[in-house]
């Protein structure tokens, strides 16, 4: 999914959407359906990656939580980052992705038009979520290493 197509799905879920220069370690911020991604990002791919996970907290998350030092906090953000992990990156991607012949990551984050940081952090949020693999369809998906083992009938 691109980053116009999430801007798309944010207008039409009523959340506004601004780009404005922010201090560099902010990438996004979401408040009050409002959300501003960092105009400083230099690519369309990195700010599809921040706007998905600001739509996460929009979905799942409720209040300020800004101090990550509670627990409540931590959780919150994690269930933030796991929407925007598989709203950009779901499973089934892993699937079509082999049989389009992708074998690895760099190819893999292009494909899904990610970083290769955010697929990287969405790989180690499935393994926490499912262990190394998981069943996909008539295939199983694995994440260490990373694959996919088609079942024949």
């Amino acid at each position: 999914m691109t980053y116009e197509q999430l801007l798309v799905e944010a207008v039409h879920q009523g959340i506004d959407i601004y780009e404005k220069p922010l201090s560099a370690r902010i990438k996004g911020l979401y408040s009050d359906n409002v959300i501003a991604i960092n105009k400083l990002i230099p690519t369309t791919i990195e700010k599809a990656c921040v706007l998905a996970e600001e739509l996460g907290h929009y979905h799942k998350t409720v209040g300020n939580i800004l101090d990550q030092s509670k627990i409540e906090n931590r959780q919150q953000e994690n269930r933030a980052r796991s929407w925007g992990y598989e709203r950009l990156v779901p499973l089934s991607a892993f699937v079509h992705a082999h049989k389009q012949g992708i074998r690895n990551r760099y190819e893999l984050a292009d494909h899904l038009g990610v970083t290769e940081e955010f697929l990287d952090s969405s790989l180690k949020r499935y393994i926490e979520k499912y262990g190394t693999h998981v069943i996909v369809g008539p295939s199983i998906v694995t994440f260490e290493p990373l694959g996919v083992l088609e079942f024949f009938e």
